[in-house]
């Protein structure tokens, strides 16, 4: 497949290579053109400035590493897929998601749980483009290809939690309560960590269940190939 179309992934060498990589191209537009649209008239302008910490380092550390560090197509793909839920979760505060409401009295709900939602996401969708750094970094393989990825994972959502927290301390108590979007429950940061445990789980599970399906069948040319 010619670079425009290639779905690349984390075992393949990887050229920076933008100007013709149609897929990034079309991911960079797609999250430019959305996050703007959710910066505009956000439901708290206080809370949306907080939640976007993380974007204002994650996306300027994916750009200053791309020449000399590029992830693959597929690792792109996925960290657009989580920041384009953030970018959601930051527009309304998380605690006020409409399709949160909705899933809410439909299963009859206690809380809004698109929060929840989207940290179960941090690890189905982040496990990967982590492995993939540790595939490259640190040459590791086997076990320690899929532990240490979800191990990552657990830890920096544990990391949140605690910045979390910290933060909200240093706010005032609404503003906190928005940032936090415990909705009352005291567990929440805990239900919010095995939520991204188990994402993780299934994400290293998924990959390896898809990398011996096409050792086996021999489709080297596969589009997930080398997953």
């Amino acid at each position: 497949m010619s670079s425009e179309a290639a779905l690349t992934t984390a075992t393949e060498p990887i050229r920076p290579d933008f100007g013709r990589n149609r897929l990034l191209q079309a991911l960079v537009l797609w999250y430019a053109f959305f996050w703007i649209g959710m910066a505009i008239a956000p439901k708290d302008r206080s809370d949306w400035l907080l939640e976007n910490l993380l974007v204002f380092l994650t996306v300027p550390t994916l750009v200053l590493t791309y020449r000399r560090f590029p992830l693959s197509n597929l690792s792109y793909l996925l960290i657009a897929a989580f920041l384009t839920l953030h970018a959601i979760g930051a527009h309304y505060t998380y605690e006020h998601v409409p399709i949160g409401y909705w899933v809410k009295a439909w299963l009859n709900l206690s809380r809004n749980h698109f929060d929840r939602l989207v940290h179960f996401c941090f690890g189905l969708l982040l496990a990967y483009p982590v492995r993939e750094v540790f595939l490259r970094v640190a040459q590791v393989r086997g076990f320690w290809a899929y532990y240490l990825p979800l191990d990552v994972t657990l830890a920096f959502s544990a990391l949140f939690e605690i910045i979390e927290g910290w933060i909200a301390r240093m706010t005032s108590s609404e503003l906190g309560a928005a940032y936090l979007g415990t909705q009352g429950d005291e567990w929440d940061a805990q239900k919010d960590m095995t939520a991204a445990l188990v994402g993780g789980i299934l994400c290293m599970a998924a990959t390896a269940i898809l990398r011996r399906y096409f050792r086996k069948s021999g489709r080297a040319k596969s589009p997930v190939k080398g997953v």
